[in-house]
């Protein structure tokens, strides 16, 4: 096994870091008070090829793959982690034009994603849930030349700041029975709803679709008719998870930071508390948390480059890292003592931050389920 990166994936995570550092923290306060994606910020990551950083050279992006996006999203999520989880979702939408689009579909959206023009929407989502993807109240029913859609999307992420978005809906009945289209803004009947104001990743843009016998045209669905699951399963599972599992990796990569910093300047007793056997216990579980994290991701995205199947390194990825976040971030807010509750103090927006990933982007029960059918699978007594 190699565990060496190459140099273009060592220089891509100096250079995010380097644009990580000197251009998010001035945007922090705006993003805490407002819960608004600094879109600005497209431009300068398009210039870095974070934003088609899996988008085919020949619609646009630079063709990196997915260990380069989940290094680049790490880094952002050690800054700020709202930032990777508007633009992991964002790839989400160029990894489903590109898996299911026909190619002039994939001319026409994936370009303005990957140059940073507007960000990607997947939107799955409804008031009555997001686990139970059959059960979903979203129709669409084709009149002529156009899809008519009606229903109301939920906690979808860049759903105000995205020029179009894929949405899944029911055709039909049955796992058959649902399809996804390609929805632009300016479709008449087509809206957006309220803004969700969420506890942490408050730069993350988060609300609602609302669409009231929306027109749609033919041409716009993606994939086949009654494909939707396909559409919607792969997307999450092979981009959504990995994306999420990311994020959560750099907000553990900040966790280890921002305690061993302060441990190492904090005095008590005439001496700094990095020495309390208490505190270096927390210290060296955040250290062993952080590498069993960074395998994890790294591997399932190595794995999906290599075109292997890794549903289950994906969702455990995913499960893992977003909750060794929140056990990480609740240590370095204890190690922080008194001062670990201040607004000034970075260990409590981690702490928030890292609450909302356990349930994006598919819930921490869902990928356990996935994880126990793979464990069960060598033990089934064959019919």
């Amino acid at each position: 096994m190699d565990f060496l990166l190459s140099q273009r994936e060592e220089l891509l995570r100096k250079s995010v870091r380097e644009f990580a550092e000197s251009e998010l923290p001035p945007k922090i306060e705006t993003m805490e008070k407002t819960g608004e994606f600094p879109i600005e910020l497209l431009e300068s990551m398009a210039k870095l090829g974070i934003t088609g950083i899996i988008a085919p050279p020949e619609y646009g992006g630079v063709g990196l793959g997915y260990l380069a996006r989940t290094i680049a999203l790490e880094e952002l999520g050690r800054v700020c982690a709202a930032i990777p989880m508007g633009m992991q979702v964002h790839h989400m939408a160029i990894a489903a034009l590109n898996d299911f689009g026909t190619d002039e579909q994939k001319q026409k959206y994936i370009p303005p994603l990957a140059k940073g023009d507007t960000m990607g929407v997947v939107a799955v989502t409804e008031p009555s849930g997001g686990s139970d993807v059959l059960g979903m109240q979203a129709t669409a029913e084709l009149k002529g030349d156009k899809w008519i859609l009606n229903g109301r999307k939920c906690f979808i992420t860049n759903s105000h700041t995205s020029d179009f978005w894929i949405v899944i809906a029911k055709t039909a009945e049955g796992a058959k029975g649902l399809s996804a289209f390609i929805v632009e803004k300016d479709h008449p009947g087509a809206k957006t709803g309220r803004v969700e104001h969420k506890i942490g990743l408050r730069g993350a843009n988060t609300g609602e679709l609302v669409f009231d016998n929306c027109e749609i045209p033919k041409e716009n669905i993606l994939g086949q008719e009654g494909g939707g699951l396909a559409v919607a399963l792969k997307t999450v599972s092979e981009s959504g998870r990995t994306g999420m599992a990311a994020t959560a990796l750099g907000i553990v990569n900040a966790c280890l930071e921002e305690a061993a910093r302060f441990a190492s300047e904090r005095v008590l007793y005439g001496k700094p508390i990095s020495s309390l056997q208490a505190i270096s216990f927390y210290l060296a579980e955040i250290y062993t948390e952080l590498d069993i994290c960074r395998l994890l991701c790294y591997r399932a995205s190595w794995m999906k480059d290599q075109n292997m199947r890794c549903d289950t390194e994906n969702a455990m990825a995913k499960s893992y890292t977003c909750d060794a976040a929140v056990r990480c971030a609740r240590k370095a807010v204890e190690i922080h003592g008194a001062y670990g509750i201040l607004q000034e103090y970075k260990v409590q927006r981690l702490l928030r931050d890292a609450m909302v990933t356990v349930s994006a982007g598919g819930t921490g029960e869902i990928g356990k389920v996935v994880l126990a059918r793979a464990a069960l699978a060598p033990y089934r007594k064959k019919k």
